[in-house]
Protein backbone atom coordinates (compact mmCIF):
# COMPACT_ATOMS: atom_id res chain seq x y z
CA UNK A 1 0.00 0.00 0.00
CA UNK A 2 1.51 3.34 -1.08
CA UNK A 3 1.81 6.02 1.59
CA UNK A 4 0.70 9.46 0.33
CA UNK A 5 1.13 12.85 2.01
CA UNK A 6 -1.49 15.41 0.93
CA UNK A 7 -0.64 19.02 1.80
CA UNK A 8 -3.80 21.01 1.04
CA UNK A 9 -5.48 23.81 3.01
CA UNK A 10 -8.91 23.50 1.33
CA UNK A 11 -10.38 21.02 3.80
CA UNK A 12 -13.32 19.93 1.64
CA UNK A 13 -11.03 19.24 -1.31
CA UNK A 14 -8.51 17.50 0.92
CA UNK A 15 -11.22 15.23 2.33
CA UNK A 16 -12.56 14.45 -1.14
CA UNK A 17 -9.10 13.55 -2.48
CA UNK A 18 -8.38 11.51 0.66
CA UNK A 19 -11.54 9.42 0.21
CA UNK A 20 -10.82 8.82 -3.47
CA UNK A 21 -7.23 7.77 -2.75
CA UNK A 22 -8.34 5.48 0.07
CA UNK A 23 -10.84 3.90 -2.30
CA UNK A 24 -7.84 3.09 -4.56
CA UNK A 25 -6.03 1.51 -1.58
CA UNK A 26 -3.63 4.35 -0.85
CA UNK A 27 -2.84 5.30 2.74
CA UNK A 28 -3.29 9.08 3.11
CA UNK A 29 -2.06 11.63 5.66
CA UNK A 30 -3.34 15.22 5.39
CA UNK A 31 -1.61 18.45 6.40
CA UNK A 32 -3.64 21.67 6.07
CA UNK A 33 -0.73 24.01 6.78
CA UNK A 34 2.54 24.59 4.94
CA UNK A 35 4.87 24.28 7.93
CA UNK A 36 3.11 21.19 9.23
CA UNK A 37 3.30 19.68 5.74
CA UNK A 38 7.03 20.41 5.44
CA UNK A 39 7.74 18.84 8.84
CA UNK A 40 5.83 15.69 7.88
CA UNK A 41 7.56 15.57 4.49
CA UNK A 42 11.01 15.73 6.09
CA UNK A 43 10.47 13.49 9.12
CA UNK A 44 8.58 10.56 7.56
CA UNK A 45 8.95 8.41 4.46
CA UNK A 46 6.35 8.85 1.70
CA UNK A 47 5.79 7.16 -1.64
CA UNK A 48 4.48 10.47 -3.05
CA UNK A 49 3.47 13.97 -1.96
CA UNK A 50 0.49 15.90 -3.35
CA UNK A 51 1.39 19.52 -2.69
CA UNK A 52 -0.84 22.58 -3.04
CA UNK A 53 0.88 25.71 -4.32
CA UNK A 54 -0.97 28.31 -2.20
CA UNK A 55 -0.75 27.38 1.49
CA UNK A 56 -0.85 29.28 4.78
CA UNK A 57 2.50 29.95 6.52
CA UNK A 58 4.66 28.42 3.76
CA UNK A 59 3.87 28.10 0.06
CA UNK A 60 4.23 24.96 -2.04
CA UNK A 61 7.24 26.23 -4.01
CA UNK A 62 9.21 26.81 -0.81
CA UNK A 63 8.15 23.45 0.63
CA UNK A 64 9.27 21.73 -2.55
CA UNK A 65 12.58 23.58 -2.53
CA UNK A 66 13.31 22.64 1.10
CA UNK A 67 12.37 18.98 0.55
CA UNK A 68 14.90 18.74 -2.28
CA UNK A 69 17.47 20.80 -0.35
CA UNK A 70 17.30 18.18 2.41
CA UNK A 71 18.13 15.44 -0.08
CA UNK A 72 14.64 13.91 -0.19
CA UNK A 73 13.74 12.54 -3.61
CA UNK A 74 10.09 11.79 -2.78
CA UNK A 75 7.91 12.18 -5.91
CA UNK A 76 5.91 15.42 -5.78
CA UNK A 77 2.80 16.41 -7.74
CA UNK A 78 1.88 20.07 -7.34
CA UNK A 79 -1.79 21.11 -7.17
CA UNK A 80 -2.73 24.69 -7.99
CA UNK A 81 -5.50 26.94 -9.24
CA UNK A 82 -2.88 29.08 -10.99
CA UNK A 83 -2.27 27.98 -14.56
CA UNK A 84 0.41 30.41 -15.70
CA UNK A 85 3.46 29.05 -17.48
CA UNK A 86 5.73 30.73 -14.92
CA UNK A 87 3.98 28.98 -12.03
CA UNK A 88 4.39 25.61 -13.71
CA UNK A 89 8.01 26.26 -14.59
CA UNK A 90 8.79 27.49 -11.07
CA UNK A 91 7.28 24.38 -9.51
CA UNK A 92 9.18 22.05 -11.80
CA UNK A 93 12.41 24.02 -11.41
CA UNK A 94 12.19 23.65 -7.64
CA UNK A 95 11.89 19.88 -7.84
CA UNK A 96 8.26 18.98 -8.52
CA UNK A 97 7.82 15.90 -10.71
CA UNK A 98 4.41 16.79 -12.13
CA UNK A 99 1.81 19.53 -12.06
CA UNK A 100 -2.00 19.48 -12.15
CA UNK A 101 -4.30 22.50 -12.32
CA UNK A 102 -7.46 22.93 -10.25
CA UNK A 103 -10.22 22.15 -10.81
CA UNK A 104 -9.07 18.71 -11.93
CA UNK A 105 -10.89 15.47 -12.58
CA UNK A 106 -10.00 12.98 -9.86
CA UNK A 107 -9.41 10.37 -12.58
CA UNK A 108 -6.63 12.52 -14.01
CA UNK A 109 -4.98 12.95 -10.62
CA UNK A 110 -5.15 9.20 -9.99
CA UNK A 111 -3.71 8.47 -13.44
CA UNK A 112 -0.81 10.89 -12.92
CA UNK A 113 -0.12 9.43 -9.48
CA UNK A 114 -0.08 5.88 -10.84
CA UNK A 115 2.22 6.92 -13.68
CA UNK A 116 4.62 8.68 -11.31
CA UNK A 117 4.76 5.72 -8.91
CA UNK A 118 5.42 3.34 -11.83
CA UNK A 119 8.31 5.53 -13.02
CA UNK A 120 9.81 5.60 -9.55
CA UNK A 121 9.42 1.83 -9.18
CA UNK A 122 11.12 1.27 -12.53
CA UNK A 123 13.95 3.63 -11.58
CA UNK A 124 14.50 1.88 -8.25
CA UNK A 125 14.49 -1.52 -9.92
CA UNK A 126 17.01 -0.31 -12.50
CA UNK A 127 19.27 1.08 -9.78
CA UNK A 128 19.30 -2.28 -8.01
CA UNK A 129 20.05 -4.17 -11.20
CA UNK A 130 23.57 -5.54 -11.70
CA UNK A 131 24.22 -5.52 -15.43
CA UNK A 132 26.95 -7.33 -17.35
CA UNK A 133 27.64 -6.40 -20.98
CA UNK A 134 29.85 -7.91 -23.64
CA UNK A 135 29.60 -6.71 -27.23
CA UNK A 136 25.81 -6.49 -27.76
CA UNK A 137 25.12 -9.19 -25.16
CA UNK A 138 23.55 -8.00 -21.88
CA UNK A 139 22.77 -9.92 -18.70
CA UNK A 140 20.60 -8.32 -15.98
CA UNK A 141 21.55 -10.37 -12.96
CA UNK A 142 18.68 -9.76 -10.53
CA UNK A 143 15.90 -10.08 -13.10
CA UNK A 144 17.75 -12.95 -14.88
CA UNK A 145 17.13 -11.33 -18.28
CA UNK A 146 19.50 -12.04 -21.18
CA UNK A 147 19.47 -9.81 -24.25
CA UNK A 148 21.24 -10.08 -27.58
CA UNK A 149 20.70 -6.61 -28.96
CA UNK A 150 17.02 -6.01 -28.18
CA UNK A 151 16.07 -9.69 -28.37
CA UNK A 152 15.31 -11.51 -25.12
CA UNK A 153 16.96 -14.94 -25.03
CA UNK A 154 15.28 -17.75 -23.12
CA UNK A 155 17.86 -19.76 -21.15
CA UNK A 156 17.57 -22.64 -18.72
CA UNK A 157 18.94 -22.14 -15.19
CA UNK A 158 22.19 -24.00 -16.00
CA UNK A 159 22.67 -22.09 -19.25
CA UNK A 160 22.04 -18.79 -17.46
CA UNK A 161 24.42 -19.60 -14.59
CA UNK A 162 27.11 -20.68 -17.05
CA UNK A 163 26.75 -17.48 -19.09
CA UNK A 164 26.74 -15.30 -15.96
CA UNK A 165 29.94 -16.98 -14.74
CA UNK A 166 31.67 -16.30 -18.06
CA UNK A 167 30.33 -12.71 -18.22
CA UNK A 168 31.59 -12.06 -14.69
CA UNK A 169 35.10 -13.15 -15.69
CA UNK A 170 35.73 -11.36 -18.98
CA UNK A 171 39.27 -12.04 -20.33
CA UNK A 172 39.84 -14.78 -17.74
CA UNK A 173 40.17 -18.32 -19.08
CA UNK A 174 38.00 -20.62 -16.98
CA UNK A 175 38.83 -24.30 -17.01
CA UNK A 176 36.14 -26.92 -17.36
CA UNK A 177 36.75 -27.92 -13.73
CA UNK A 178 36.27 -24.34 -12.51
CA UNK A 179 33.07 -23.93 -14.55
CA UNK A 180 31.80 -27.27 -13.32
CA UNK A 181 32.35 -26.30 -9.69
CA UNK A 182 30.87 -22.80 -10.06
CA UNK A 183 27.78 -23.83 -12.05
CA UNK A 184 27.05 -27.40 -10.99
CA UNK A 185 28.73 -27.38 -7.59
CA UNK A 186 30.71 -30.30 -6.34
CA UNK A 187 28.47 -32.99 -7.81
CA UNK A 188 30.96 -35.79 -8.34
CA UNK A 189 28.69 -37.74 -10.66
CA UNK A 190 28.79 -34.95 -13.26
CA UNK A 191 31.59 -35.28 -15.82
CA UNK A 192 33.53 -32.27 -17.12
CA UNK A 193 32.29 -32.91 -20.66
CA UNK A 194 28.85 -31.64 -19.55
CA UNK A 195 30.43 -28.16 -19.68
CA UNK A 196 31.14 -28.64 -23.40
CA UNK A 197 27.55 -29.75 -23.96
CA UNK A 198 26.14 -26.65 -22.25
CA UNK A 199 28.56 -24.32 -24.02
CA UNK A 200 27.15 -25.73 -27.26
CA UNK A 201 23.58 -25.14 -26.02
CA UNK A 202 24.49 -21.54 -25.15
CA UNK A 203 26.14 -20.84 -28.47
CA UNK A 204 23.11 -22.18 -30.32
CA UNK A 205 20.93 -19.65 -28.48
CA UNK A 206 23.08 -16.52 -28.33
CA UNK A 207 25.42 -16.66 -31.34
CA UNK A 208 24.41 -15.10 -34.63
CA UNK A 209 25.02 -16.79 -37.99
CA UNK A 210 28.17 -15.57 -39.72
CA UNK A 211 29.49 -13.77 -36.62
CA UNK A 212 32.25 -14.77 -34.21
CA UNK A 213 31.02 -16.73 -31.20
CA UNK A 214 30.70 -14.80 -27.96
CA UNK A 215 32.40 -17.70 -26.16
CA UNK A 216 35.88 -18.68 -27.31
CA UNK A 217 37.39 -22.12 -26.77
CA UNK A 218 40.91 -22.34 -25.33
CA UNK A 219 42.04 -25.77 -26.50
CA UNK A 220 42.99 -28.18 -23.75
CA UNK A 221 41.95 -25.69 -21.06
CA UNK A 222 38.45 -24.25 -21.11
CA UNK A 223 36.51 -21.19 -22.24
CA UNK A 224 36.72 -17.42 -22.19
CA UNK A 225 34.88 -14.28 -23.33
CA UNK A 226 37.56 -11.88 -24.56
CA UNK A 227 37.29 -8.18 -25.30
Amino acid sequence: MSNILLIEDEKNLARFVELELQHENYKVTIANDGREGLELALTSEWDAILLDLMLPSLNGIEICRRIRQNGKQTPIIMLTARDSVMDRVSGLDHGADDYIVKPFAIEELLARLRSLLRRVEHTETTKKQTTFTYRDLTVEKESRIVLVGDEVIDLTKREYDLLLTLMGNINIVLTREVLLNKVWGYETEVETNVVDVYIRYLRNKIDRPGEESYIQTVRGTGYVMRT
